[in-house]
């Protein structure tokens, strides 16, 4: 399976209660994300949300979709969301916000391997696409959680990283 490690970085002139309440809140995603397809809760989890579980359809720039389960592992409210992805995308993803002086700061981390037959045969071949891919949905969530809070999207940053 080709492997794949990214780090989003998103500074929004907002409330960090108001970023964190329209990151965690999974049924609302696809209002603000067009990338989002779909999303289904399958599981609620706790009082917390620990253990809720969703699956989200994403429609990518080039044109074919993702299908994964989202199993919520920690949360730590207005600081960090944690979740463990199965299904054609396999991994773990972190969401972190903090304050600062501009505004609110999110990181995404997103450690995942491929498992569609097509992308791990081609993966030496479009691993450049596949990335440029991730990093267009990244940013297009970022200006898209801007729109609906209203803010500006002040900065987005998306890299590949080894960690």
């Amino acid at each position: 399976m080709a492997e794949y490690r990214f780090l989003t970085v998103w500074l929004l002139d907002a409330p960090i209660e108001k970023v964190w309440e329209a990151i965690v809140d999974y049924n609302r995603l696809p209002i603000w994300w067009k990338a989002i397809a779909k999303v289904e809760e399958i599981r609620p989890g706790d009082s917390t949300g620990v253990g809720s579980v969703c699956r989200m359809t994403w429609k990518t720039p080039l044109s074919y979709s993702l299908t994964y389960e989202s199993t919520v592992t920690l949360i730590e409210p207005l600081h960090r969301l944690e979740l463990h992805a199965v299904g054609e995308l396999e991994g773990s993803g972190r969401w972190e916000v903090s304050t600062t002086e501009a505004g609110t700061l999110v990181h995404y981390y997103w450690m995942v391997r491929t498992t569609k037959t097509w992308m791990n045969l081609l993966a030496l071949l479009i691993r450049p696409l596949m990335e440029w891919n991730h990093n267009a949905i990244m940013e297009q969530g970022g200006k898209g959680l801007a729109h609906y809070l209203g803010p500006q999207l002040l900065q987005v940053d998306a890299l590949k990283v080894n960690y």
